[in-house]
C-alpha cells in the first residue's frame, strides 16, 4: 500500500465535521423518536441509517489515514477521535433499537431529558469540529467546558433514573427494559465527553 504525500491534510478535518454533522442528525432523530412516540420502528431505522453512515465515514477516515503520509495531527489521535465518534453513534443506535426490541410503550421522562442533553452535546461537538483546524485553544475551551457540564448533568440524571427504577414501584421486567435504554443513552453522553477530552488533548499539543 503506497502512502500518498500529495493529499490535502485538511481533508481529515472535513471528514470529522461530516462525522459530527451525521451524529447531530442522529441525535435529532432520537429526539423526534422520544418526543413523538409513533411509528417507533421506522424512526429507529432512521437512527440506524445514521449509524451506518457513521460507520462509512469512520472507515473512510481510517482508510485515508493508512494511505496518507502527512497528517494534520498525530496519527494515533486521528484514529482515537474517529473511533470515539463511532462509539457514540453505536450507543445511540442501540438505544433506539431497544425501544423496538423491548416493545417499550412510552419513553420515561428521564429518557427524554437524557436525549435533550445528548442533542445539546452533539450540537456543541459539531460546532467544535467546524473550528478544530485552527487549533485555537481560546476558541475551543468553552466547548469542552460546556461538554463537561452537560456530561455531569447527564450523570445526575442517570443516577436519579436508576434509583427511581429500583424504588419498588415498577415491575421487574419493565425495570430491566428501561434500564437498558437509559444505560445506552448515558453511554452516548459519556462518549461525547470522551470526544471533548480528545479534542482538548489534541489542541493543547498544538498550542
Amino acid at each position: 500500500m503506497r502512502l500518498k504525500i500529495s493529499q490535502r491534510p485538511e481533508v481529515f478535518f472535513e471528514m470529522f465535521l461530516e462525522s459530527a454533522s451525521n451524529l447531530r442528525a442522529a441525535a435529532e432523530l432520537m429526539k423526534d423518536l422520544v418526543e413523538d412516540f409513533h411509528e417507533v420502528d421506522i424512526k429507529a431505522s432512521r437512527v440506524r441509517d445514521r449509524e451506518h453512515e457513521g460507520d462509512e465515514i469512520t472507515h473512510s477516515i481510517i482508510k485515508r489515514l493508512n494511505t496518507t503520509f502527512v497528517t494534520p495531527m498525530d496519527r494515533e489521535d486521528i484514529y482515537l477521535l474517529a473511533s470515539a465518534m463511532d462509539d457514540v453513534l453505536d450507543a445511540l443506535e442501540a438505544a433506539a433499537d431497544l425501544f423496538v426490541l423491548h416493545r417499550i410503550e412510552q419513553p420515561l421522562p428521564e429518557m427524554k431529558a437524557q436525549v435533550d442533553v445528548l442533542l445539546k452535546a452533539a450540537e456543541q461537538t459539531e460546532q467544535a469540529f467546524r473550528t478544530l483546524s485552527r487549533m485555537d485553544r481560546e476558541g475551543l475551551e468553552p466547548y469542552w467546558i460546556e461538554i463537561n457540564s452537560l456530561e455531569n448533568e447527564g450523570d445526575r440524571m442517570y443516577r436519579r433514573a436508576v434509583a427511581d427504577l429500583f424504588s419498588g414501584d415498577y415491575k421487574a421486567m419493565d425495570v430491566l427494559k428501561w434500564k437498558d435504554v437509559i444505560e445506552n443513552l448515558e453511554e452516548a453522553i459519556d462518549g461525547l465527553e470522551n470526544v471533548a477530552n480528545l479534542i482538548e488533548s489534541i489542541v493543547l499539543k498544538h498550542a
